[in-house]
């Protein structure tokens, strides 16, 4: 007998015996329910809040289009932004203002920028950790939007619910790729 067939030999008695040991603790009953809970787990991970911000609000390298006031509602990026906006509470469009933090759950849009025609996919984070700024306007544009069991496309939920302080703050509009 060579040495291959020895190993081979004792793998298959351990792997036997663990088997065995396995199925003589565990259930059928045990193993269909653990089967059917992590079926069921897979179903609902669709609707989970996801993270979308790859450990920060960077976004695309696109410069501001001088075409519009982006601390007015109507400015292009906001279509489909619910919420104040961070720039009028000492943040900037894309990024927190000091003392919050960005949410680790968003939501996207698809905004037309009217200086190029082209689509751009905006996702609005939303900046946690402080108490709602009530200088900046309040924007609820809704182009889009899904109902609420969509969770990437529904834009009236606070989305600092995954973050340790839930409290929002403001919303921050970062470009994160151009729309096919």
């Amino acid at each position: 007998m060579s040495i291959f067939d020895k190993i081979t030999d004792w793998m298959d008695r351990m792997t036997e015996a663990s088997v065995r040991g396995v199925a003589s603790t565990t259930g059928r009953r045990s193993f269909l329910a653990r089967a059917g809970l992590g079926l069921v787990g897979a179903a609902v991970m669709p609707v989970l809040p996801f993270d979308r911000t790859f450990g920060g609000a960077g976004g695309m390298a696109l410069a501001a289009a001088p075409d519009g006031d982006e601390f007015s509602c109507d400015y292009w990026r906001y279509c489909a932004l619910d919420g104040n906006l961070c720039n009028s509470c000492g943040g900037t469009l894309t990024q927190c203002p000091p003392g919050s933090e960005v949410s680790k759950v968003s939501w996207v849009g698809t905004c037309r920028n009217p200086a190029d025609g082209k689509d751009y996919l905006v996702s609005y984070n939303d900046c946690c950790g402080r108490a709602e700024c009530d200088n900046a306007p309040f924007c609820n544009a809704n182009q889009g939007e899904r109902p609420g069991y969509r969770m990437g496309l529904h834009n009236d939920i606070n989305w600092c619910m995954a973050n340790a302080s839930q409290g929002y703050h403001c919303t921050v509009a970062v470009l994160v790729g151009i729309a096919e």
